[in-house]
């Protein structure tokens, strides 16, 4: 079992962020604006779901990392810590998915 964690992550994700664009891909997405992360974001998720639609777990693996990655390189553009969205999940999680979801509603 790895002790690798979201934070970590988040941790590379900032240090790269802040190197020149011509060192750094962190960098490079975050140059122009938040739509060129965006754009990947979304590209990653869309082969996530396909990997998991077809059943394929090694691919689904891949490109869940990717997924996480590009997520936490669109926030780090956003200035928002993952602590935030962690704090989100935790107030969230305090009752059921369907409660939250029609709470949202109104």
């Amino acid at each position: 079992m790895t002790t690798f964690s979201l934070e970590d992550l988040a941790r590379i994700v900032a240090e790269r962020a802040a190197a020149p664009a011509s060192e750094s891909y962190t960098a490079k997405l975050l140059v122009d604006g938040p739509a060129k992360a965006a754009k990947k974001l979304g590209e990653e998720a869309v082969e996530a779901a396909i990997a998991a639609v077809q059943g394929d777990r090694q691919s689904l693996t891949a490109e869940s990392a990717d997924v996480l990655y590009h997520l936490l390189v669109l926030l780090q553009g956003a200035n928002i810590p993952l602590i935030d969205v962690m704090a989100e999940l935790e107030r969230r999680t305090a009752q059921s998915g369907l409660a939250e979801k029609a709470a949202r509603k109104t």
